[in-house]
């Protein structure tokens, strides 16, 4: 039986979108990468660029294209919105960007997809569950980005902060992505040991002090960066590419994506981000590994700060 093509569609050709692209011809993941965006002639600047480069990369056809195509994708990522400008917070670009996402999940509904879905345009839980609303796609195929590159920013931070190889720590941010998010400390790994067993070991500095640090700084990342530099999308590329990988690959892999929780920690009707596994039908189970009281409070916190945005939105 020959292998079922693997087929991407990236709606939205703005600086997230498109370096994502970048980075996703790169790896050979994908047989087909279509780019929709409502500027044409900007698609098909992008697309010349990005073609030029195709000599020097594993075999892949780039194009741009329409909505139709997304009838036999295997994913759909959703990039379109207005972009976070300095100062703004994520939260504060929800109803124009809803908008956008539920005249895009209408197009999308009406080709018949049985692609994922993964949402990134901001607040991405929000959005998550606008989109959920509208396409009407079990939980398991509409997806966010969630904190998975806040979950990558945390591990960096501790990489540095540690003197150990990224790879060897595990750790994850839950919750929001955005200001009500939180570092799940009891989960987070150095070498396979626990992150307060390790100070023990190391003593090199106060973990009082040094996990408000990190965290603070993995929490305001975005923030400084769209200070020096008016966007991000470096980061968010390269997650999105590990995400693109886990499904396409049927990898099995555990990333902290934004789903609706069904009872999970108690909570109901609501996107956040906990460890999820995914593999080639997108979710195959949510991971609620048991949390200390402060930090189920912390992401019960979390899913109410979630729960007014969404309220909010006039859907």
């Amino acid at each position: 039986m020959a292998r079922k093509p693997r087929k991407v569609i990236v709606i939205g050709a703005g600086s997230v979108g498109t370096t994502y692209i970048y980075a996703l011809l790169q790896t050979g993941i994908a047989d087909e990468v279509v780019l929709i965006d409502i500027d044409k002639k900007r698609v098909e600047g992008e697309i010349m660029d990005l073609s030029h480069g195709l000599p020097y990369i594993p075999p892949v056809v780039v194009r741009g294209g329409e909505y139709s195509e997304c009838a036999d994708a295997s994913i759909i990522v959703v990039t379109a919105g207005a972009k976070q400008s300095p100062g703004q917070s994520r939260r504060e670009l929800v109803q124009k960007n809803a908008d956008i996402v539920k005249s895009i999940c209408m197009e999308i509904r009406d080709t018949g997809s049985q692609a994922t879905m993964i949402m990134v345009t901001n607040p991405v839980d929000a959005l998550t569950q606008v989109a959920l609303k509208h396409l009407q796609w079990p939980r398991d195929r509409v997806i966010g980005s969630g904190t998975v590159l806040d979950s990558a920013r945390f591990r960096f931070m501790l990489s540095r902060h540690c003197g150990v190889d990224v790879h060897n720590i595990h750790a994850y941010i839950l919750g929001e992505h955005g200001d009500s998010e939180l570092a799940a400390w009891s989960l987070t790994h150095v070498a396979g040991v626990p992150i307060r067993e390790y100070c023990k070991i190391c003593r090199q500095c106060d973990p009082k002090v040094a996990y408000k640090d990190i965290f603070e700084r993995v929490r305001d990342s975005a923030y400084h960066i769209i200070d020096y530099k008016g966007s991000t999308f470096f980061g968010i590329g390269m997650s999105l590419v590990r995400i693109t990988g886990a499904i396409l690959r049927n990898e099995h892999s555990v990333l902290t994506v934004s789903s609706m929780l069904e009872g999970e920690y108690g909570l109901t009707d609501i996107c956040l981000s906990i460890p999820c596994v995914l593999g080639q039908d997108g979710i195959e189970r949510l991971i609620a590994p048991k949390l200390p009281d402060d930090e189920l409070k912390a992401l019960k916190n979390s899913a109410q700060a979630l729960r007014q945005i969404y309220d909010s939105i006039r859907i």
